[in-house]
């Protein structure tokens, strides 16, 4: 039996590795994880109740609306629930709109380095795959711009943008919206939305009024904590979501996720103090990278991207040996760099001490 021919080259996603695996092969007993984006202080203390209270209706089929979450998510948004589509993580809305949109005779523009699903996905669909490279770490909206043909149908902006953390500012995505035809959909992936301090972030979601064409995707997987849950959502015009939710698997988000995806929503001072405290951390990481003459790029994520000069792979491997994971920039497109997730003070200043003890 034979797969389509282009999965024949596709790899399975490779995410960082996990603390078991690690435990294992080095003989340690403490693990520092700073490799996925994760959220180091957890969740809302709500989400803890809010599972237990759904755990004895574990036989029962979830609701494959999510009437609950929707309700209250519309209206911390302020858009109407029928704008809303839900999805086992935000990744799932990805493949949920490559499937929709993309086939063999269309073409997709997104950045290079950026998340690789959207490849990934389009990959599958048989699109051909127009990549930008980005400048000085961000999206070069102008050059994607002069990308777009008659045969696009989709572009993606991730921003922040993973794995560099870079956002596109107010003023130069509305140039572009402006620009970008009608009939291609631009996709604004906002997955670490909840961790931006940036004053000229735009308001995305004021968009959806003036430009059906725009799709924001946002998660509970990160800021929020449930990444082990994967549920996360998109936001658009009425008849888009309409358009676009066939393509979606029916009862794609369990019980307890949407139970604790809505217990999550109702505790924004947990949100603020995470968004504090990652802002916090990330400024321990531009002290370090100042004092060891470092280049990085500013962060709107939980995570940043540092420059060491050397085999990303060879400093990935020493850390690790430590019992601390992190990611290796050699896959992300960065070969010199390395992609680590802001953790608690603590484990900030512990791998801070360890490279410049290795470098």
């Amino acid at each position: 039996m034979e797969v389509k021919s282009q999965l024949l080259d596709l790899k399975p996603y490779q995410p960082g590795k996990p603390i078991e695996e690690v435990k294992k092969e080095f003989g340690l007993d403490r693990i520092v994880k700073l490799a996925s984006n994760e959220n180091p202080y957890g969740s809302s203390p709500k989400v803890k109740q809010a599972i237990e209270e759904e755990i004895s209706r574990l036989a029962l089929y979830p609701d494959g609306y999510s009437a609950q979450l929707r309700t209250a998510l519309s209206a911390r948004l302020g858009v109407g629930e029928e704008q809303l589509i839900f999805g086992n993580g935000s990744d799932e809305v990805v493949q949920i709109i490559c499937r929709a949109f993309l086939d063999g005779l269309s073409n997709t523009v997104m950045a290079t380095p950026t998340f690789p699903q959207y490849r990934h996905n389009a990959v599958i669909e048989n699109a051909e795959i127009r990549e930008v490279p980005l400048k000085e770490g961000k999206h070069d909206l102008d050059a994607m711009l002069k990308a777009i043909d008659d045969y696009t149908k989709v572009v993606w902006v991730c921003s922040p943008n993973n794995p560099t953390g870079t956002y596109a500012g107010r003023e130069e995505l509305d140039r572009f919206l402006k620009a970008v035809p009608s009939g291609v959909l631009v996709v604004l992936d906002e997955a670490y939305y909840e961790y931006v301090t940036a004053e000229d972030f735009p308001d995305t979601i004021a968009y959806l009024n003036a430009y059906p064409n725009v799709m924001i995707l946002r998660t509970f997987s990160k800021a929020y904590g449930l990444a082990s849950l994967r549920i996360g959502y998109g936001i658009g015009e009425k008849s888009l979501i309409q358009r676009i939710e066939p393509a979606r698997e029916p009862f794609n988000t369990s019980r307890i996720a949407q139970a604790a995806a809505l217990a999550a929503l109702d505790d924004q001072e947990f949100i603020g103090s995470c968004r504090e405290r990652n802002k916090q951390g990330l400024e321990q990481y531009y002290r370090f990278c100042k004092e060891m003459n470092l280049s990085y790029y500013p962060s709107e994520g939980n995570f940043i991207l540092i420059d060491f000069n050397k085999d990303a792979d060879v400093l990935f491997r020493k850390l690790l040996e430590k019992g601390y994971i992190v990611r290796s920039g050699a896959a992300l497109g960065f070969p010199s760099s390395l992609r680590i997730t802001v953790g608690s003070e603590q484990e900030n200043n512990e791998i801070i001490s360890l490279l410049k003890t290795i470098l």
